[in-house]
Order: C-alpha cells, then sequence, then structure tokens
C-alpha cells in the first residue's frame, strides 16, 4: 500500500476538528453517520492482492471484490475489523469541488492504513479510510492531493454464497483463514470441531482473519462455529471432508444475515 499523505490544513481547521470531535462534524443526525476522511491506493496497485493485515489471499477470493479499504488504527481494532462493511459518500457539503454530489459506496475492511506515529491521517484518533482506486472514484474525483472528507457508517455486509474456509498451516498447527462473512462481517470469536473431537474447541486470532489452534485435525471432518462481534453465532457443520489439504477452501452453504 503506497504512503499515506498529510495535507497541509490550516491551524483554524484544526482548531475547529480539536473542538467539535473527530467523530461528530457534520453527521447526518440520527443516522448513525461519522466523520472521517478517504485516500486511495496508487493507481499502480492492484486492490485484489491487498489483503495486507487481515490476512487475506486475495480480496477477490476472499469474496470481497475490488471495492475495499484499509482503515486507521482507530477503525482496525487489532484486526477484529477485518470483513467489516462501510457505506461512504463523500461529504460535498465541505469539499463541493472534489466530491462527488451523490456517490456512496459499500467498501469491505481488508487492510491496515499503517499509522506514522506522526501525526499523519492513519494515526489516532483519525477515522480514515485508504480505499483501492475503484471504489475511490465512485464517491470522488482524483485530485487534492488524493485526500477527501467523507461521511461514513457501518452496514451489513451482503455476500454472494456461504462462509468460506480456507486451511493454512501444518501438523498440529491449525491456521483458518475465514472469509466472505455476512451480517456484520467481523468475526469475534472461532470455534474448530474435529469428528473425532466432538467438543469444540476454541480457535485464537493469530492476525486479522486467520484464526489458529494448536490440535492435529489431520484425517477428520471439520466443523466451525463463529460468533461476529454484533453477537451473531452460526455453526458450520461438517463443512470440511476427511480428505482436506492444507491450502484448500471449502465453502459452507449457511451466511449470516
Amino acid at each position: 500500500m503506497g504512503s499515506v499523505k498529510v495535507p497541509s490544513v490550516s491551524l483554524l481547521y484544526v482548531f475547529f476538528l480539536v473542538c467539535v470531535g473527530f467523530e461528530g462534524i457534520n453527521s447526518t443526525e440520527g443516522s448513525g453517520w461519522l466523520n472521517g476522511h478517504a485516500t486511495f491506493y496508487g493507481s499502480n496497485q492492484n486492490p485484489t492482492t491487498l489483503g495486507g493485515a487481515c490476512g487475506y489471499d486475495n480480496t477477490v477470493h476472499a469474496g470481497f471484490g475490488v471495492n475495499t479499504a484499509a482503515v486507521s488504527t482507530t477503525l482496525f481494532r487489532g484486526g477484529e475489523a477485518c470483513g467489516a462493511c462501510y457505506q461512504l459518500s463523500c461529504n460535498h457539503r465541505l469539499d463541493p469541488k472534489w466530491c462527488l454530489p451523490h456517490g456512496v459506496m459499500t467498501i469491505t475492511a481488508t487492510n491496515l492504513c499503517p499509522p506514522n506515529n506522526n501525526g499523519g491521517w492513519c494515526d489516532p484518533p483519525y477515522q480514515h479510510f485508504d480505499m483501492s482506486m475503484p471504489a475511490f472514484l465512485r464517491i470522488a474525483r482524483q485530485g487534492n492531493e488524493g485526500i477527501v472528507p467523507i461521511l461514513y457508517r457501518r452496514v451489513s455486509c451482503k455476500r454472494r454464497g456461504g462462509v468460506r474456509f480456507t486451511l493454512k498451516g501444518q501438523s498440529n498447527f491449525n491456521m483458518v483463514m475465514i472469509s466472505n462473512v455476512g451480517g456484520s462481517g467481523d468475526a469475534k470469536a472461532a470455534w474448530i470441531r474435529g469428528s473425532r473431537t466432538r467438543t469444540w474447541i476454541p480457535m485464537h486470532r493469530n492476525w486479522g482473519a486467520n484464526w489458529q489452534s494448536g490440535f492435529d485435525v489431520r484425517g477428520q471432518r471439520l466443523s466451525f462455529k463463529l460468533t461476529l462481534v454484533d453477537g451473531k453465532t452460526l455453526e458450520f457443520l461438517n463443512v470440511v471432508p476427511s480428505s482436506w489439504r492444507f491450502g484448500q477452501t471449502f465453502s459452507s452453504p449457511n451466511q449470516f444475515s
């Protein structure tokens, strides 16, 4: 991901941000919209490969397409935001020159916009989205050093097909990439169960969307249980056959609504 430029802003504007708060500026009252800013990946970067800090091997393979974004530290929440969906609208009232007047875009968080710890847009407490260029151009024109003010809100993820489980690791180190998750999209807890283990074994977040367990479940049918940040839980029974191999992806018929 390219570096995020920090534009020069007037001291008056900075003072205004501090006084009214980063989340409350011009938000649509009662609608859950919050304020932030957005930039875009470099035009020479392929957004389908930018799984980054979430660990998705390919955002198309993971079910998210190219409408993705890296989110700032505050939004990333240590990887818990991976797979979450946000609706973004360029704040035309604040920036009528570069914002498209009716541009609205739904994106999936698939990466971390790294902080520079020097007041950059991805440093806390900023709410920032570094978008793929195709997504960015749906809400704004390219210009103004590539940064625009936005309104954003969390929305439910609408996915095609079921939740996907990609098996990684080796021997007694099992790591599973969980993707194409509907509903709130962001996983809070995960469990695995083999056909010979019988009980649900808690998994731990390794990084991003990758969850691990230390049990050898080779040669067993695998089931999973997943709880999202919004509290909804689903079981995915016998979604992986006993003939599975590391590197394979299996899709469940079940999906969060």
